[in-house]
């Protein structure tokens, strides 16, 4: 049956665009828009007069069991110390745990108007069924999902081959609202023999390659020190830099060495929250290119709030972004790992939309959606939420989640990890 959505203003993102119009929904994507459509027989139709539809958001890069770090003590601040505490955390979860927290991550995501993630997990001592236990909390909120385990030699070799065994097991068995993508991180430690093997299923599944690189300040050094050359550099000889490579921090990336991941065609993701959050310093979005787009990391997976902050961070810093477009190359990664057309509230397009319950204190148009989106428009407006052309959010409440009950789940796998930090 489709589904008729009439009355609401319609927003998209880049070239942005702002008008009254109605949309049909039908077997997940748009297949009719008008200033006016007449209802179909038996058509569903739903009336959105006042509110504001635009299209679900995208997070590039995003760790659903972040969010275990909230309230955990720390002995000393830096990005050092909190990294060192992200890994004790992953080596202390159980496949249950990490269940939970992508199920509440997902959630926490949708309320706030995300609906696709590219989320990248590790957990050394249960590699094995970890990315689907990832998919199946995902699956219980409703958004989409590119999920990658993120590879490296940091827990030997064994988790190693068990980690390259998980990913292509999932990118062969990934289908709807999932994909699977090739991990990688700590390249610094990570060997060459791992790079070669990361090139060999990407080659054999054309997957995307998710990468963490250029956080950590002392990562160069280390990895001079242990192989010879630059984590970049061993990428580059490994011919793992394309237009399919994800690279997420990018903080102490070199003018010269941006300039040429832009010609090789890779996507940049941003992280200013959690760059701030690690002290880790601050990246250069402005110089991330065309194809810049928005990482939520271990923050909320709010996607709203981390545009605002990071238009707000680069300002502070005389490096101003094209905030719209940063938005909109999300929506062209999740249709570059859908093969779909995401973004759009066109025809053909897939149906992932967000209505907001938002009355704007000046017009509302094409010249200025960029001042509302960053000054005006939060998770707080976020009403409902539609997913492949299915209702996940309706007014607030999530349609296949007890929100009572997952807290619940989660508060007790938070005690159980923390617990085990402390043996």
């Amino acid at each position: 049956m489709s589904t008729l959505l009439r009355g609401a203003t319609l927003v998209e993102i880049e070239p942005p665009t702002v008008e009254r119009a109605d949309l049909r929904i039908e077997k997940g994507k748009v297949t009719a828009r008008a200033p006016s459509l007449e209802p179909l027989p038996n058509e569903e139709v739903t009336d959105l007069s006042g509110r504001v539809v635009m299209p679900g958001l995208v997070s590039a890069h995003h760790h659903l069991h972040g969010s275990l770090l909230r309230g955990l003590g720390r002995a000393q601040s830096g990005f050092a110390a909190e990294q060192a505490l992200f890994e004790r955390v992953e080596e202390a979860l159980s496949l249950d745990d990490i269940q939970a927290f992508a199920s509440s991550g997902g959630l926490e995501g949708l309320c706030a108007g995300t609906t696709t993630v590219f989320a990248v997990h590790a957990s050394p001592r249960v590699v094995a069924g970890s990315l689907g236990k990832v998919a199946h909390g995902l699956n219980d909120t409703g958004i989409r999902g590119v999920l990658a385990y993120e590879l490296s030699d940091r827990a030997g070799v064994v988790s190693r081959e068990e980690a390259l065994e998980e990913m292509t097991g999932f990118i062969s068995r990934a289908r709807g609202r999932f994909r699977g993508a090739v991990g990688l991180s700590h390249l610094a430690v990570t060997s060459n023999e791992a790079l070669q093997a990361v090139k060999a299923i990407t080659n054999s599944t054309g997957a995307q390659l998710l990468v963490n690189i250029a956080e950590d300040a002392r990562e160069e050094s280390q990895s001079q020190a242990a192989f010879g050359a630059t984590p970049l550099d061993r990428l580059f000889e490994k011919e793992l830099v394309n237009e399919k490579t994800v690279l997420a921090q990018g903080v102490h990336f070199s003018w010269p060495q941006l300039s040429e991941l832009l010609t090789r065609g890779a996507w940049l993701v941003h992280a200013a929250r959690s760059n701030m959050n690690t002290q880790t310093g601050m990246a250069t979005p402005a110089k991330f290119g065309v194809r810049a787009c928005l990482g939520t990391d271990v923050m909320s997976l709010d996607t709203l709030a981390e545009a605002q902050v990071a238009s707000l961070r680069s300002r502070d810093a005389a490096q101003p972004i094209d905030i719209l477009r940063v938005i909109a190359n999300g929506h062209r990664l999740a249709s570059q790992a859908f093969q779909q057309t995401i973004g759009p509230l066109r025809e053909e397009a897939v149906a992932d939309l967000v209505v907001l319950d938002y009355q704007p204190p000046t017009p509302l148009t094409s010249e200025t959606l960029a001042a509302h989106l960053l000054h005006g428009m939060a998770s707080q407006h976020v009403e409902s939420v539609m997913v492949d052309g299915m209702w996940r959010l309706w007014k607030r409440k999530p349609l296949s989640v007890d929100v009572a009950e997952q807290a619940r789940v989660s508060r007790e796998a938070a005690a159980a990890v923390w617990a085990r930090l402390a043996q």
